[in-house]
């Protein structure tokens, strides 16, 4: 099965598609400030920043893929930093934790407010795993493309409750190396005895996975195949 592809065309079309949408939760963070007279919510916008990371990463990455030769090792270690940022889109959806009434905003407000911001996370974060993931299905097959991808993910449920709980961050990896690593290495070596971890991990990758398939997928399975008929086409 040969990969997909998309066109420059229609990756500029659906990041204007982000953009805007990411321009609304911007815009009802700063209507929040404005109406209620406080900065609450404010670091949502710093993480969409950091969602918007990855997907830059998958851009460059579907550029440099289209070169001939290719520049690979440019090429191993921009993937090598979409990796390292790539948690950052659904994390997002962690925040959804901090739905809690305040500064006498409505909370049916703040519900849609973190929910746009959760949604724009995710989708962004699933456009440039499909991307890095048919980049990698191009390099071997398609099999080991979803196998690339479905491993990322479960990774990711593991950097979510790193960043949610631990606090670590991406950079951390050259600010501070030696703790994150020392953080890494206990939990993998023995998971049972941190069932939080375990419990985290499972849960945001499971459904992380059952998410990204579905949307995946869904483009095929609502694609429409015409069936001739003895008749032929009739208006």
């Amino acid at each position: 099965m040969r990969p997909q592809t998309i066109s420059l065309h229609q990756l500029a079309i659906l990041s204007c598609v982000l953009i805007l949408s990411s321009a609304m939760s911007v815009t009802l963070s700063v209507f929040r400030v404005w109406y209620s007279g406080v900065w609450s919510y404010v670091f949502l916008n710093w993480n969409l920043l950091l969602a918007w990371i990855p997907l830059g990463l998958a851009g460059l990455l579907v550029l440099l893929n289209r070169m001939r030769p290719r520049p690979r090792l440019t090429l191993l270690t921009l993937l090598a930093c979409w990796l390292l940022f790539f948690p950052n889109s659904p994390y997002i959806v962690s925040d959804l934790l901090h739905l809690d009434p305040r500064n006498n905003v409505p909370q049916w407000f703040d519900l849609i407010m973190l929910f746009s911001y959760a949604w724009n996370g995710l989708i962004i974060g699933f456009l440039s795993l499909w991307l890095v993931q048919q980049i990698v299905a191009d390099w071997t097959n398609a099999t080991t493309g979803w196998f690339f991808a479905l491993i990322v993910l479960g990774a990711t449920g593991f950097g979510i409750y790193l960043g949610r709980f631990e606090r670590w961050n991406s950079w951390d990896i050259l600010v501070n190396p030696t703790g994150l690593i020392h953080d890494i290495a206990v939990r993998i070596a023995n998971p049972l005895d941190y069932p939080r971890t375990l419990a985290v991990t499972v849960l945001f990758a499971g459904f992380l996975t059952i998410a990204y398939v579905t949307v995946a997928l869904l483009p095929q399975a609502l694609r429409t195949e015409r069936v001739p008929t003895p008749y032929g086409d009739r208006p």
